[in-house]
């Protein structure tokens, strides 16, 4: 009696805990693939320029021959990519750079982390009202990017070029509040994705490289300046939740994005320098 009691507790034991390892490995929402079942497709936010459009030349061109099912859901905006791979809706995401990514975790206390970087979309002033730097003169509006790390990355591009004067030592986290010479100039700061539509209300503004790909814009052709793009910092990189870096989907993924063949393919697609390949791994 006491042994086949034994054995019918063993058994039950042994079956919670297959049960058990079963839901660790399986996505708590089976079109995401949030969770480490590589069975799963991998579901990627992203931003609709370029970054989808270069997950898209992978799931349609590499993914299959890499045994890879690659998802891909498209954000409008700098926020909801990061809060939704933080709550799993996602596997991992792809529209942001690292100090992008520090301030999000800082601001929220989550637990995101870079796989690799893919490219560069150089940040750059445009204007339709004036034709070069020299040109804005006191009284004239600039508009930035109004988060935290793309306003102070604007601020030291409109400084690198004479255009204002920062505090020593602030760098790429300048604040409107560390400018100490506007050159008269004033200032506006808006939502990222709206500063292409401000071009027509103010006399020069930012812009993002996503921002102004999908308003027609090139850096090469329609900017008054651009920054340096030799020892960027601001390389838009595949990120993930914490402990999914090992994934095989994400591993695979990180490959393919760093491939030849990507690289080709944004060197082809992208040829006004308005996307720049930046393979390797994320600097800490």
């Amino acid at each position: 009696m006491r042994t086949h009691l034994r054995t019918t507790v063993l058994a039950a034991t042994a079956a919670a805990l297959t049960l058990a390892l079963t839901a660790c490995g399986t996505a708590s929402d089976p079109d995401t693939g949030a969770a480490t079942d590589s069975s799963k497709p991998l579901t990627v936010g992203a931003s609709a320029t370029p970054h989808a459009g270069i997950l898209e030349y992978v799931r349609d061109n590499l993914a299959k021959d890499a045994d890879l099912d690659l998802k891909i859901k498209v954000f409008d905006d700098y926020r909801l990519p990061n809060t939704a791979l933080q709550d799993g809706q996602i596997g991992a995401n792809f529209f942001q750079h690292k100090p992008f990514l520090d301030d999000y975790n800082k601001q929220n206390g989550d637990t995101l982390v870079p796989v690799v970087n893919v490219h560069l979309e150089p940040l750059a002033l445009y204007s339709k009202s004036v034709k070069g730097v020299k040109d804005l003169k006191a009284g004239h509006t600039v508009a930035v990017p109004n988060d935290a790390t793309n306003e102070g990355r604007a601020l030291k591009l409109l400084a690198d070029h004479g255009l204002i004067t920062l505090k020593g030592g602030v760098g790429s986290g300048a604040t409107l509040a560390d400018v100490t010479d506007r050159k008269g100039l004033k200032f506006k700061e808006l939502e990222a994705a709206t500063l292409p539509r401000s071009l027509g209300d103010v006399d020069a503004a930012v812009i993002n490289g996503n921002y102004a790909i999908e308003a027609g814009l090139k850096p090469a052709k329609d900017a008054l300046v651009t920054e340096k793009t030799e020892g960027n910092p601001y390389a838009n990189l595949l990120a993930v939740k914490k402990g999914s870096e090992k994934d095989p989907r994400v591993v695979k993924l990180a490959e393919l994005l760093n491939s030849d063949k990507v690289r080709a393919y944004l060197e082809k697609t992208y040829d006004d320098g308005s996307v720049i390949p930046a393979f390797g791994p994320v600097k800490s």
